[in-house]
């Protein structure tokens, strides 16, 4: 009998294992091993379940016999009326819902479809590092070549712009603002600056926009407030952690026509576009906005003050994040400044605390661990409790 051929594409063994994934595997042993409960800031699942209201209205809308059938690809046109209104009133700006706006099966899976519909064998994308790993991975995944942005702390973990060179090649520059996982927010005059850069050199960008409602200070911008950005860049958004809909799988994207249009092709020959009622349950959920997105903010913002007060009473330095649910932070520990993976593994270990280890969102991440605020405040100051003890810090 002949022997099989090797499984697994070429292109799979060029990217790193998925991080959340092999988060997911320690903690199973830890617990396999231990047999205790692990108290988990590694993955940023939000802590909270949707709203009441959110949920009355999706039962509702389970009720009506059109959403039984296959959604449109680009999304309901209510639904896309439903963003553009909130991207007028959140931002000042305005889109055409035919085709500047496109529902989608939660950012995630947008991004990977926008990188797959514009880059092609040896293109180049400029990645940041530390970053959400779906952008470097979806572009080497597409045959690209990707181009390293390092956030540095000394830059307000902003990719320094002068860096992009011109090249035929050169067609993405990805974005995520706030920023997972610094948590960093871009000001205004640097939109101008990456509209500006696209402009000159004549490629595309996005900007990863999720976590905007998640402030705790000034409102965070949208790239597309800058004026023509929309001829060169698109956005992302999600209800995932505004309205803790993370398991709904609902998001969209606007901004420029084209890429849009590029990315729905892939789209119509991998799925079928969100789930009717989901889309209904986000059109409720955009109306209502305002007030969930208060009492979401809150909630983590007692969190987030909680985590950042008890570290910096056992002496570990660090400030309260801008925005999103992420506290990113130096190792201060000599031993492992440079081995932030050894230092999760430790942690896990030592506390039952697991923390995203730096390493995992890039070279540039080396040194730095992840905390998502999504636990208890209970759990808070049982974890800080822990650290006392752990002689890690």
């Amino acid at each position: 009998m002949k022997s099989l051929i090797g499984l697994e594409a070429v292109r799979i063994k060029k990217i790193p294992t998925y991080l959340f994934a092999d988060l997911d595997k320690l903690k199973h042993k830890y617990q396999q091993q231990t047999g205790e409960r692990i108290i988990d800031y590694g993955e940023g699942n939000p802590l909270f379940s949707p709203p009441k209201s959110i949920i009355k209205y999706f039962i509702s809308a389970l009720k009506k016999p059109e959403n039984h059938r296959y959604p449109s690809y680009n999304g309901k046109i209510t639904a896309r009326e439903a963003v553009a209104e909130w991207y007028k009133n959140r931002f000042g700006v305005k889109l055409n819902p035919d085709t500047e706006v496109a529902m989608l099966i939660g950012s995630k899976e947008g991004v990977a479809h926008l990188i797959w519909s514009i880059i092609d064998k040896d293109d180049i994308a400029y990645v940041p590092s530390p970053s959400y790993p779906v952008y470097l991975n979806q572009t080497i995944l597409a045959g690209g070549i990707p181009k390293i942005l390092p956030l540095l702390e000394s830059n307000a973990f902003l990719p320094d712009l002068d860096q992009i060179k011109p090249d035929k090649k050169l067609k993405l520059l990805c974005l995520n603002y706030p920023n997972n996982p610094t948590a960093a927010v871009a000001p205004l005059t640097y939109y101008k600056e990456a509209v500006k850069k696209a402009q000159r050199y004549g490629f595309y960008c996005f900007n990863d926009n999720v976590y905007s409602e998640l402030y705790y200070n000034n409102p965070p911008h949208s790239i597309l407030e800058i004026t023509d950005a929309k001829e060169h860049c698109v956005e992302f958004h999600s209800l995932s952690k505004t309205c803790s809909m993370a398991g709904w799988r609902i998001g969209f994207v606007v901004g420029n026509k084209a890429i849009i249009k590029a990315l729905l092709r892939i789209k119509q020959n991998v799925d079928s576009g969100p789930f009717g009622a989901i889309q209904d349950a986000a059109i409720f959920a955009l109306n209502n906005i305002d007030g969930i997105s208060k009492n979401t903010r809150t909630d983590y913002q007692k969190r987030l003050l909680l985590l950042v007060r008890s570290l910096n009473k056992l002496g570990w330095k660090t400030d309260m994040p801008e925005a999103t649910f992420y506290l990113w932070t130096k190792i201060q520990s000599e031993k492992y400044r440079r081995d932030s993976l050894s230092f999760t593994y430790s942690l896990l270990e030592k506390t039952g605390i697991l923390v995203a280890p730096g390493c995992g969102f890039g070279d540039a991440g080396e040194g730095y661990i992840r905390f998502a605020a999504i636990v208890s405040l209970n759990d808070i100051k049982l974890s800080i409790k822990r650290l006392a003890v752990s002689k890690l810090l």
